[in-house]
């Protein structure tokens, strides 16, 4: 039983079950869908998304705003957009831009199908007015950079945006909206995925003030007047359904691996910690498992969303430095594989998933005269799971419902 091939072998079944196509036609079969239909789709799966929506529904007219590389193609009655992520760039603004323009006018009489996944944050944005969007772009890097989670990041976004924090809802009406997410937010707190352009937010000025001074951000006076406005609490014209979340990726991984004669454990789907510091934790698992009650062969499955504290000017992904560290822990071992893997194919600013490290990763890096630890301290993470050959790469695979990660054991 080789266990790096298996565990590649996991990755593309569990991707291929959660993809979003089923999970919007069989949620849209189920809805009794009146009046003129429009369709918006946003986030890393919204190609795929407003793809099975077609073939649903007859579509008077939508827009798809979408990552760069994740569109496959035109779609009838559909305008495809590609912006940027994770900061969002002038092709945000611009579709963003569109999307209003197009479907503010809309009445009681149409109904919107909202389509929404993770990456919606940076990808549909417009600026509040007198708010720079320069600034945005540097309050995301500088949140990003000192770790902060997806709930910290949306909270100061909401309240920069005319379309975050339910004010998108708030355009539309009169018009019903019915939402499919994905969720790729840990606990799928929807006021969160994609920064709730069409849901009621939970958070408040108070908690935005905490945010910035947990982490010393630098902002101006404009942008502290923006944080001063509260946003939407109540949402008259959204409903709102969860299709899919991490929570899927990890049961259907169970049901591969029991298939394949490992004892499975779902550990969390709730992951949420540093990379490197989840690394060494799942190494410790794999390490102690004599110890444990665990049965091998075995396959301990978790899922959630890790953050790298930029300190380094390396490459990589949370993914990608959760392996490598794990790699750090479980040098020598022969009985043991971790995969962690970004289900949308992209883990960061970088072109791999994430990584699948065994007990040789290490030796491999030290083979061209290189320390492993250096490549973390260096945040380096996937040049370093490149010269041991053990990067993940998908290609962008059209869905995103957070991150899920595995121990393969002998």
């Amino acid at each position: 039983m080789n266990l790096k091939i298996l565990a590649r072998k996991f990755v593309e079944q569990v991707i291929i079950e959660v993809l979003p196509d089923k999970l919007v036609k069989d949620k849209l079969n189920e809805l009794d869908i009146k009046g003129s239909v429009y369709v918006l789709s946003i986030g890393k799966a919204a190609w795929r998304m407003a793809k099975a929506a077609s073939e649903v529904l007859n579509v008077k007219y939508g827009i798809v705003i979408t990552k760069y590389n994740h569109s496959l193609g035109p779609i009838e009655h559909f305008e495809i957009f590609e912006a940027g992520h994770p900061i969002p760039d002038e092709n945000s603004l611009k579709a963003t831009k569109y999307a209003i323009e197009k479907l503010s006018g809309l009445s009681e009489n149409d109904h919107l199908i909202f389509l929404v996944s993770g990456g919606g944050s940076a990808l549909f944005e417009y600026p509040e007015d007198g708010i720079n969007f320069e600034e945005i772009q540097d309050i995301t890097r500088q949140l990003l950079k000192s770790g902060a989670d997806i709930v910290e990041i949306n909270t100061i976004r909401k309240r920069l945006s005319k379309v975050k924090g339910g004010k998108f809802a708030k355009i539309i009406f009169p018009a019903r909206i019915t939402a499919l997410v994905l969720s790729d937010v840990l606990g799928d707190r929807l006021e969160s995925i994609a920064s709730g352009p069409a849901y009621p937010d939970i958070m408040t000025k108070e908690d935005a003030k905490k945010i910035i001074k947990k982490y010393n951000l630098k902002i101006s006076e404009k942008v502290m007047k923006a944080i001063e406005k509260e946003t939407p609490k109540q949402i008259e014209n959204a409903t709102h359904y969860i299709i899919g979340s991490v929570e899927l990726a990890c049961k259907t991984l169970e049901k591969f691996a029991n298939k394949e004669g490992f004892n499975t454990y779902i550990l969390t789907t709730q992951l949420n910690c540093e990379a490197k510091e989840a690394g060494r934790f799942v190494a410790s698992i794999a390490k102690s498992i004599d110890q444990t009650s665990f049965i091998t062969p075995a396959c301990i499955i978790f899922g959630g969303e890790t953050v790298v504290e930029v300190k380094g000017k390396g490459k990589g992904g949370r993914n990608q430095e959760l392996s490598l560290s794990a790699a750090i822990e479980i040098e020598g071992m022969d009985n043991v594989v971790v995969a962690s893997v970004g289900t949308d194919g992209t883990d960061g600013p970088t072109d791999a998933a994430g990584g699948i490290i065994d007990g040789e990763t290490v030796k491999k890096i030290k083979k061209f005269g290189k320390d492993p630890y250096e490549f973390l301290e260096n945040n380096d993470s996937y040049n370093a799971l490149l010269l041991a050959g053990d990067l993940l790469k998908t290609g962008p695979t059209g869905t995103n419902i957070n991150d899920f990660g595995f121990i393969l054991i002998k």
